[in-house]
This record gives C-alpha cells, structure tokens and sequence, in this order.
C-alpha cells in the first residue's frame, strides 16, 4: 500500500478552482505575452496544479500547451539555448504534420545553432539585462569557426559549420556597417518565433515550467531570462511552478554584486517581479483540509479512485473545502454518506487516524501536503512490516500513529518512551498513565473518578515521578498526551520496534558512514573535540548530517544511563551547537528530557556557553528554574540554584 508522491489530477484538495483561475487568466491574456507564477514550498502541490492546469487547456485545440521540466536539464552548460530548441522541437511535435511549421522551427534553430557555436567558439555571453552579444564576441565567433571545421562537433556537421560562417560573418557585416544595429538580431529572433506560432495557427502557445526551484542558480536563471528576453513576445504565456524564496536565492546566488536593496522590496524580489508578472500562492492546509486529505488519502489506498463510493465522498469533500474556516473536515456522517453503515473497518480506521493526526500534522508540517503523505505512507510501511513479521495483530493503527507522531516531532522524548518500554516486562511505560491523566485533566477531558482498579498503587507511586514532572513541562508532550488513544498499560515493544528503522540498535548509531568518524571525534576528550572544530568539520556538515550527528550524540549519552558525573559526548554536543546554531531548539528539549533523579551537580552549568538565541536561553533558564524549585533532587537543586544567582535570575 504506497499513496504515490507524483503529481496527480485525482484533486484531493480541491486545487480545481485554482487551475481553472490561471486557465482565465490566460485566456483572457490571448494575443498578450504573460507570465504567471504558481508559487509554494516543495510539497505544496504545485506540480498537481499544473498538471489540473494542462488538462484544462488540452481542451482547447486553439492553445498548444507544452510542459517543459527545468530540472530535467540541469547540468546543461547553456541552459538558454536548451530551454529555447526545446521549446522549439515540441511545439514542431505538437504540429507534425504541417510543413509550414516545419519550415519556421528551421529558421529559429538555425539561429539557435548559431548562437551555440558563438559561445562556443568566441565566449559568446547573453547578459542577463540586454541578451545582446557584443560586436568583439561576434567577430571572435567567426575568426574560431575555421577550427571548429576541422574538427567538428558532436552535434554540428561539416556542412552546417560552414553555413553557419557564412551567416555569423553576414550578421557581423551588418553590425560593422552600423553598430546600432546589434539589438536588430534579438528583434530579428523574435519575429522568426512570432512566425512559428503563426504557422503553427493557435491562438496562444503555454509553456508551463515545473521544478524551476530544484534547478542549481544559474540553471534557473538562465531558464528564466531566455522566457523573458527570447520567448516572450505576442500570443505566448508561461506558467512557472517554483518556490519563489528559491528563486530569490537564486538571484542573489547569480547575482552577489547586487545591493540588498534601498526600500521595503529587496532587488532579488525586484528581479523576480519583473520575470513573473502574476504571481500566485498555493495556500498551506488548515485543520479542516488536512483531516478530509489524510482521510481521503486512507480510503483512495483502500479502494479504486473510479469507486463511486470515493467519487461521492470526494464531491462531499470538495463542496465541503469551498468555505474551509467553516468546515470541521470530514467527519463520520460524511463517510457514511458515502460508504454506507455500518462503516467498513478500512472507512473506520481511516476515520480514526485522521482525528488523531490533523491537528498535529497540520501544525507540525505547516499544512504541506507532501509531508503528510510521507507520514501516512511511512505508518503504512510500518504496518505492512508488521504484518510480514507475523505480529500485525500486537500493532493498532492509530496508537502506531502516536508513537509515530511522538517519533517525528519530538525525538528525545521518543528515546525515553522507548529506553523505559524495553526495561519493563511488560513493554508498558508506567509514568505515561499519570502523565495521560494529568493532561487530560488540564484540557477537561478526564474522568469524573481515579481509576483506582488494578494498578492504582502503581499509579500513586509514578504519581511525582521525575519523567512525568519534565514531560508536563512541554507543551507538546502534554497535547499529545490528551489525544486519544490512551497508552496506558499498553505494550509498546511492538510499536518501538517497527518504528526503530533509522537505528541498528535501541539507541541509535548514525546510518551515514561518513559520519562515524566525526560522532567519535565529539565523544571524545576536548582535545579530539577541539581538533574537531579547527578542522571545520561539523562547519562543513550538510544541515540533515548535522541533525543526524546530534541524533547519534544524544542517543549515545542516553544510552549509557548513569548521570552523576557529566557523561561523554555532552562536551561534543555542546560544541556541535555552538557551531551549528540551528541545533539550540532541539538541544533544550535534550536538556529538558533528562532524567531530574538522577541527575548530578554537573548538569546546570554547562549548556549556557552555546546557546545565543533568546528563546532557547529561555527555555533552558525555565529548566533550571524548575531544577532549584524540585526536591527530589537535592544536590540538583543546589546546583541550580547556584548557576541562577550567577546568571542573576535567582
């Protein structure tokens, strides 16, 4: 069971009405060169919009749609001239049987030759503001062409070289009689492509560019700037699907002379303006949108998309997301409606998840589509793990997605839950019961009554337990803890062991080779740690090493259980932090996770020094606030206390 990660024109979130905007605004441009921009981060669904947005416009058999993939030809050394002949070569498909445009795509690839050969042969260069080849780079064209007839190109014959001298010399005869007339050649390009979409007899010819964000700068540039100097005249439009924080990125990447700008608007976003006339933002889901999606993506893996029962249920969804802050998303009546009652145990489930994960996913993915399938179809894997191992019947769905979701967004409390799952006989953790019962409390959800039935005793006895006590203090934990279903006495083993994918032991190494060295570096005595840090090591780390560098810190520290004296790797975590600054967050969680009982004198004072942001530094000050405010910890306590009045916050 995999939900597919490709573009789609089955419209789980009702982007319709999106694709059929972009279709107007082009038909309403027709005879007018336009460019559209449908922007969002990745995963947004861009690429889904395009797609909705070709299909419209394949209805019209006075448009030509092309669909051209910036990254397809990235690594391409010049990226104009590859966007403009392939543009060109396609709309020559779409019209295969006409002669007329056989004969115009001729006359603008002739020219496109010509200006590879220039650049390869005299260092010709488009500027990104003129597009205009100077008259010394024309003339050094012609003077290397002899050479290149000796020894011919891949991709130009003997005869095609020597056509083409004689057509570089004719351009650089007319520049010499009079130099202004050098713009004349772009002009002169132009209305040879105008000629194209004549002979082609449309209406309007759309380009739509996917994936211009995963292109490296001066790809996506170059893409850019031959729309906008080459392509862009009457009767074309261009719809480009890209994050435009990359695009910006890309500027500034191209471009690093440029001034950051004198007013509000910054010259990258300047520069992107002036490429993409209409830009468009691909809005992120809300609650209500992502519990109906991760419903309807449950139930399109259980049944066929032509399902009439999922047609109905997508119409209801649909109609229901035309007025999203009034929806509470698909709810059991829905489904119902739908697939009848009582419900199939697929419907259910799906009902189930979706209650459990919408608001965490919402909020934790920021409402992006393509991280919320990712999730379902790594629980799905899980699940299916499960069943080839022959314990599927130990493993519930929606307590797989709790642990998941603990997994995902809060990682050191993961390792605690499953550090104390192993140790316990019955693979149940004890303190989550009191931790259950106090967050449902809080959020008026608990029972009128204590259960004070098997296991009370139990109960009292973790009732002011050191994990519940730090775990109530995460605003996280203590949501996720109200959310049904209850963990309390449940076996978790199971749940552990499918979710443990990412590490070859309970507390984790790291997965990459090329790390180990350096994770054993900052387990290290300060010299190995500091040797480290000269060498620019954890500097030169990709940011998702980097994280998973201090994963495997972390997990190692955990690992070796005994706190009383400050345990290895803390001074390498430390230094991986103060380097690597994004880590700060994620470092107060760690510090916050740690068991209060047994914690030494040692662990108030060292975080300080790598912490510069001011909610972290915060958050750790809260930490030990509640450190010299606990007394189960004596020493703890006093060692809080201490580092406070030094900092002054006593």
């Amino acid at each position: 069971m995999f939900l597919s990660d490709q573009e789609t024109a089955t419209d789980l979130l009702y982007y319709t009405p999106i694709a059929k905007t972009v279709e107007r605004l082009l038909r309403e441009s027709r005879g007018a060169p336009i460019t559209i921009g449908v922007h969002g981060d990745w995963g947004a669904g861009k690429s889904s919009v395009l797609k909705m947005t070709q299909q419209i416009l394949n209805s019209d058999d006075r448009v030509c749609c092309i669909w051209f993939n910036g990254w397809t030809f990235e690594g391409f050394e010049d990226a104009k001239t590859v966007v403009i002949q392939t543009i060109v070569d396609e709309l020559r498909r779409a019209r295969p049987g006409s002669a007329k445009v056989a004969e115009a795509a001729k006359k603008v690839l002739r020219r496109v030759d010509w200006f590879k050969l220039a650049k390869q042969a005299g260092g010709l260069g488009l500027t990104a503001f003129t597009g205009i080849p100077s008259l010394d780079q024309l003339r050094g064209a012609v003077e290397s062409i002899s050479s290149f007839v000796q020894n011919p190109g891949d991709h130009l014959s003997l005869e095609r070289l020597n056509d083409l001298a004689k057509e570089a010399g004719g351009f650089i005869k007319d520049a010499d009689t009079e130099s202004e007339q050098l713009p004349e050649h772009m002009h002169e390009f132009r209305a040879e492509f105008e000629e194209l979409i004549t002979a082609a007899d449309i209406d309007q010819l759309v380009v739509i560019v996917d994936d211009l964000d995963r292109c490296l700068p001066k790809t996506a540039i170059a893409t850019l700037e031959a729309i906008r100097l080459f392509l862009f005249v009457n009767r074309t439009a261009f719809v480009v699907g890209a994050d435009e924080a990359m695009i910006e990125y890309a500027v500034r990447e191209h471009f690093p002379d440029l001034p950051q700008g004198a007013g509000p608007v910054t010259y990258a976003r300047n520069y992107l303006e002036k490429l993409i006339q209409v830009p468009f933002r691909i809005p992120a889901l809300g609650l209500a949108e992502t519990r109906s999606y991760i419903t309807l993506l449950q139930l399109e893996s259980f049944v066929k998309t032509d399902d009439e029962r999922f047609k109905k249920l997508l119409h209801t969804a649909q109609q229901d997301m035309l007025r999203p802050w009034k929806s509470t998303g698909l709810d059991r009546k829905a489904v119902a409606g739908a697939f009848g009652n009582p419900l199939p145990e697929s419907a259910q489930e799906a009902l189930d998840t979706s209650a459990l994960l919408a608001r965490i996913l919402s909020e934790g993915t920021r409402g992006n589509p393509r991280q919320i399938k990712r999730f379902l179809n790594s629980m799905m894997l899980r699940y299916a793990i499960a069943e080839a191992r022959g314990f599927a019947e130990d493993i519930r769905r929606p307590i797989l997605a709790k642990i998941m979701l603990a997994e995902r967004f809060h990682p050191d409390f993961y390792e605690q839950l499953a550090r104390i799952a192993s140790l316990d006989a019955g693979g149940a953790v004890p303190a989550i019961a009191e931790l259950e019962k106090r967050a449902k409390k809080s959020k008026g959800t608990a029972d009128s009554e204590p259960n004070e039935g098997k296991g009370s005793g139990k109960l009292k006895a973790v009732a002011n337990s050191g994990d519940v006590n730090d775990w109530e203090k995460s605003d996280w934990i203590s949501n996720w803890a109200a959310i049904d279903p209850a963990l309390t006495g449940v076996d978790l083993r199971p749940y552990i062991f499918v979710t443990r994918d990412k590490r070859s032991s309970l507390m984790g190494q790291v997965a990459v080779s090329h790390l180990e060295a350096l994770v054993d570096k900052l387990m290290g005595p300060p010299l190995q740690i500091r040797q480290a840090a000269t060498k620019k090591d954890i500097v030169a780390l990709a940011e998702v090493d980097a994280e998973n560098v201090f994963d495997a810190l972390r997990d190692r520290i955990i690992q070796a259980d005994d706190y009383s004296d400050q345990p290895k790797g803390v001074a390498g975590l430390i230094e991986l932090v103060k380097q690597r600054p994004a880590l700060q967050k994620r470092l107060v969680e760690f510090v916050r996770s740690l068991p209060t009982p047994k914690l030494g004198m040692w662990a108030p004072a060292p975080w300080h020094e790598c912490l510069k942001d001011t909610n972290a530094i915060q958050g750790l000050e809260g930490i030990l606030t509640g450190w010299s405010q606990q007394i189960e910890n004596e020493n703890l306590q006093k060692a809080a206390k201490r580092v406070l009045a030094l900092s002054g916050k006593s």
